[in-house]
């Protein structure tokens, strides 16, 4: 990417930003139209890719600041409070549940971008999100009290399956057709957070 881009004004990389979340949250990425992103932007397709080589550094550029903007609000001061576990991941679900509320179009392209298969950039996709969670388990919950959990459980089978059932919901919701509805899936990630509880914590913290 040209570092240009970033000695434009605020308001014009917003533009040009929020003209690419639209347009890919929109489309497949196939089918997804520079021109038109570039027509939303209020510039020339030339100039869009002076300042992004190419369509996949502008979908890759945007999927970072999309993971970025989201770790940013869900990781305020009150989440390094929280020792207990699934406290902990209910806070984080409702505060990226409440970011991509008030973002539609970020949800749009995060949500396609996360479930989409067989594109062009669905490989460096993937990589992204398994590195991301990865470094997302190392460094948030250094603070949770494991001790809670009996001894033959481990956190982080845990927090996986609670992702891998996330994640399930979601794939089939689209795979039926269903729109994804943030407060339906919160309702259906509290139910499982609970059930998992039950079978996971000791029985002096289930009281």
């Amino acid at each position: 990417m040209n570092e240009k881009f970033f000695e434009l004004p605020e308001e014009k990389r917003q533009k040009i930003v929020n003209a690419g979340f639209e347009v890919f949250g929109l489309n497949d990425y196939k089918r997804a139209s520079t021109e038109e992103i570039a027509v939303k932007a209020g510039i020339s397709k030339g100039l869009l890719f002076y300042y992004f080589q190419n369509k996949r550094a502008l979908y890759t550029f945007l999927f970072d600041l999309a993971a970025n903007r989201m770790k940013d609000y869900v990781v305020d001061g009150r989440l390094f409070e929280i020792t207990d576990f699934f406290e902990f991941c209910e806070y984080a679900a409702e505060r990226k549940c409440r970011m991509l509320r008030q973002s539609p179009y970020i949800m749009d392209f995060i949500l396609r971008a996360f479930y989409s298969q067989n594109e062009a950039v669905s490989e460096d996709i993937n990589r992204k999100v398994r590195d991301q969670a990865a470094a997302v388990y190392s460094t948030y919950f250094q603070g949770i009290d494991t001790s809670k959990f009996r001894d033959d459980v481990r956190m982080g089978d845990i927090y996986q399956m609670l992702a891998w059932m996330t994640d399930g919901y979601i794939r089939e919701l689209q795979r039926t057709g269903r729109s994804v509805e943030l407060n339906d899936v919160m309702d259906h990630f509290k139910l499982w957070s609970a059930y998992l509880k039950r079978v996971s914590y000791k029985e002096e913290y289930l009281k």
